[in-house]
């Protein structure tokens, strides 16, 4: 038994080594990157989004192919002192890797590499109130990865204009809790007043706070059905 146990460690410590060969760049076969991520490291120019309090600091869940070739992301961050769940789809382009989000205002999304069994590298430009965010986020198939890959991930940083400075380490990050000031998970919390958002557009809109984002945009939260998926928007008010 001892020596069955020691062979499956020395198993996940090997299936966990960076090789440059598994790298894949380009004609990404996406199947394989469905399944479960966890929340490694982002890095963002505006590093405020994805500071404690950022409106687009988000804790990875898992990623799902849809029938039209688009992807589900299933995330959670912290609204109201509470762990909220979101599923976002991303709808496909004509291009291998790259998609489009409603999510936060306008979103590029692409797939800049990955080892499907062990990491993700995601570049998003976010568009909203005439500003341009540009975030990338290092996503792996175990809760901690060795430091090889988060140094793939700062040299993505780095091609891409982001200096350390602008790199967030993420920990702890497949635990949700209620809030805790002590749970390094704290991402956006709206302790402001519950009222209707009126301009939410679609049935069964839910009356969610007021407040301002990271970006310095008043408005509220609305969750909304759509497809057998919640969507959670910010409206600006």
């Amino acid at each position: 038994m001892a020596l069955l146990l020691l062979s499956l460690g020395l198993g996940l410590v090997c299936a966990q080594d960076f090789n440059p060969r598994r790298i894949v760049q380009r004609n990404y076969d996406i199947s394989k990157v469905s399944g479960t991520w966890y929340s490694i490291s982002m890095a963002a120019d505006n590093r405020k989004r994805i500071e404690e309090d950022g409106d687009l600091r988000i804790f990875i869940e898992g990623i799902q192919v849809v029938e039209d070739g688009g992807l589900k992301l299933s995330f959670h961050f912290m609204l109201h002192a509470e762990c909220t769940d979101v599923a976002v789809v991303c709808g496909k382009t004509g291009k291998s890797g790259e998609y489009t989000i409603n999510y936060l205002g306008e979103n590029s999304l692409r797939i800049l590499e990955a080892d499907y069994q062990r990491y993700v590298i995601l570049h998003m430009r976010n568009f909203r109130n005439g500003t341009a965010t540009q975030v990338l986020a290092l996503y792996g198939r175990f809760p901690e990865l060795k430091s090889s890959f988060l140094d793939r991930f700062h040299k993505a940083c780095r091609s891409h204009g982001l200096g350390p400075e602008k790199i967030i380490p993420f920990s702890n990050h497949g635990e949700k809790d209620n809030g805790s000031p002590d749970n390094p998970l704290s991402g956006p919390t709206w302790p402001h007043l519950k009222v209707p958002i009126a301009k939410a557009a679609g049935p069964k809109s839910s009356t969610q706070s007021v407040g301002q984002d990271a970006s310095g945009s008043f408005g509220g939260w609305v969750r909304q059905r759509q497809g057998g998926i919640d969507v959670l928007s910010f409206l600006d008010l």
